[in-house]
């Protein structure tokens, strides 16, 4: 059965007036419901500083299978939620949240959410963001001059990766990648469409990641040093591209300059900085003792960290590097320990002091769980989605026999039907709302995890999981490699270095399709700015519609052969019917689409593959 006759509401431009309202305005929102199950009354429940009230709507005209509703919503609180009650014609109650309608009464977990607060950059969320690890991007002439640093065990382009998290030589093994060699591959990062380079951490540490800095005053002569990142940065920007940087604000590595400080000297107020104990222990980042655990609630180590003009959060963003922003690195532990909770207090002195120095400078904070109640108001503009996105389509899509290890869990990644994925990505954009999730990164994989390519098997399966990165609500961010077909069991080991000298191995069907979706993505508002309704969900497809006031888009996931689907086109399209059915892209065999005299359009059998049309 399809799901076009459902009530839908979302925080698009179809439904909302003003994405970003002042405090204490109005702003119209409507509602779309259908005319198969008829709606006597709606009415509009929002919360006034957390008390429930209820505002009716009015019917508006609609057309024989849609009716439409609106009413005022009174921004009054920074954050405002709220929701819908459905009258239906048979005097049966429904409520309609974020996560879809149901019959029952629901808790407020996933009410619609509507901040006051400025939302995230244009340039942000209308990205591309391709993810580079700079040790095994790309090594250019310079970096044989370099040598070896005492901590790191060498190894050629060509070695295989180690990646057990138990082998000591996994941090240790250096292939020698800089930040010239970033440069001068500029020219493929741009070709795979993307429009942000995020590099992993580009200041020195005693490991590959450099997760465990040491200073926080330059960059790894190892990478090419100071002169390297500006000249990195000026080429992204002469590109009309942006530039990420990545600053772990939870720890520093045991051998920075502030943790020695500390250490050597109690009295020193760098000690205040960490977690010291009476007997000179200190807290660490998941017990890692070459990670201490910073201090937020220290006000010397906030304004030497991430509050004012002269922190390490504002230096970065201004010349000659000139970031565009900060990927946070464990956002969701900053500023928390046991009972003491400051994180959002530290998101919002981060953001804060990334827009004095750059207006409109993008925060994204790294979050693997739940990180709903991190990202509604002036923090981090969004975070890294895995639990919203990743790990519903890998659920979705892994093969039956993946040897790929899942990501914060003891257990292997489970193979779920179509139904149950769309639950689980309906209820995560409820929890995290809509401006939030359409700010936050739609990841495939990264750094951290293994491979698309590993998990799903298949060059076919894969390029699904690509359409769904590109279509669904959120930023498709690439971690570099994915888009030529790059494997990796687990995190570690999907650090593969580039294989820049065997290009005739790379899967060059995949990198087109990748950026055949980027540029889709780029020409339709649909696939940016456009709401997300269901029309269709089987065990092994999923059917939506991305709709704009500038032209909607419908979008078919197969992971398996299936039959034709067919679809009504007056809910789908409206009083016009389907104006065109034009094929935009597809990784299939897929036809324009033909309304039938019986008011139905019939999306063909096929299988696996993502096809996109315009309606």
């Amino acid at each position: 059965m399809h799901l076009l006759d459902e009530p839908h509401h979302d925080g698009s431009p179809t439904y909302v007036d003003d994405e970003a309202p002042a405090l204490g305005s109005e702003v119209t929102v409507r509602l779309r419901t259908s005319t198969a199950r008829p709606v006597r009354e709606v009415w509009l429940r929002t919360t006034y500083d957390a008390e429930p009230t209820y505002r009716p709507c009015h019917e508006l005209r609609g057309d024989p299978t849609t009716v439409w509703w609106e009413g005022s919503l009174l921004v009054r609180n920074p954050v405002a939620h709220y929701r819908f009650l459905l009258v239906h014609e048979d005097d049966t109650q429904q409520w309609l949240t974020g996560a879809g309608p149901v019959d029952h009464d629901p808790p407020d977990t996933f009410d619609y959410r509507l901040p006051s607060h400025r939302p995230a950059p244009d340039w942000g969320r209308d990205a591309v963001v391709y993810q580079i690890f700079p040790d095994r991007f790309a090594r250019s002439a310079a970096a044989d001059e370099r040598p070896t640093p005492d901590w790191a065990v060498p190894a050629q382009w060509e070695d295989e990766v180690v990646f057990e998290p138990q082998d000591p030589h996994t941090p240790l093994q250096f292939f020698g990648g800089d930040l010239d060699g970033v440069v001068e591959h500029l020219d493929h990062v741009a070709e795979v469409g993307a429009t942000v380079v995020y590099t992993t951490p580009v200041l020195p540490g005693e490991s590959n990641h450099r997760y465990n800095a040491s200073t926080f005053g330059h960059v790894d002569p190892l990478l090419g040093g100071d002169e390297a990142y500006t000249r990195l940065s000026a080429a992204v920007h002469a590109r009309g591209l942006r530039i990420l940087g990545d600053l772990t604000t939870n720890h520093t590595g045991d051998t920075h300059e502030w943790f020695r400080r500390a250490q050597a000297d109690p009295d020193a107020i760098e000690r205040s900085y960490y977690f010291f104990d009476e007997h000179g222990g200190y807290e660490s980042w998941m017990g890692h003792h070459t990670l201490p655990k910073v201090n937020h609630t220290n006000p010397a180590l906030r304004a030497a960290f991430v509050e004012g003009p002269d922190s390490i959060v504002a230096r970065w963003l201004r010349p000659p590097f000139d970031l565009d922003g900060w990927r946070i690195d464990v956002a969701n532990m900053t500023g928390r320990l046991g009972d003491i909770d400051v994180n959002h207090e530290v998101a919002r002195g981060v953001r804060r002091t990334a827009q004095e120095v750059r207006s409109d400078a993008l925060v994204i904070g790294e979050h693997n769980h739940d990180a709903s109640t991190d990202v509604d108001g002036d923090g981090w503009h969004g975070t890294m989605n895995y639990s919203g996105f990743s790990w519903p389509v890998w659920e979705w899509l892994i093969a039956p026999d993946s040897t790929a290890r899942s990501f914060g869990r003891p257990v292997p990644t489970p193979r779920r039907p179509g139904p149950v994925v769309l639950r689980a990505l309906r209820e995560w954009m409820g929890r995290l709302g809509w401006r939030a999730t359409s700010a936050s990164w739609n990841i495939l994989g990264s750094h951290d995890s293994a491979r698309i390519r590993t998990v799903t098997g298949t060059a076919e399966q894969q390029q699904v999981a690509a359409g769904l990165q590109f279509t669904l609500p959120g930023v498709p961010m690439i971690f570099a490699g994915d888009e030529i077909g790059l494997e990796g069991v687990i995190g570690e080991d999907s650090r593969r270095t580039m294989p820049w000298q065997r290009y005739d191995d790379w899967d060059h069907q995949t990198m087109a399709v990748y950026a055949s979706l980027a540029a889709l993505r780029r020409a339709h508002p649909a696939l940016r700015r456009g709401g997300l309704r269901w029309a269709y969900a089987d065990d092994d497809t999923l059917v939506f519609l991305r709709e704009h006031p500038e032209g909607s888009v419908l979008v078919s996931a197969r992971r398996a052969a299936g039959d034709a689907v067919g679809l009504p086109t007056g809910p789908l399209a409206g009083p016009l019917g389907l104006n065109a059915g034009e094929v935009l892209l597809t990784t299939d065999e897929a036809s324009p689409l033909v309304p039938g005299p019986d008011g139905h359009v019939v999306l063909p059998a096929g299988g696996p593959g993502l096809t996109v049309w315009r309606i």
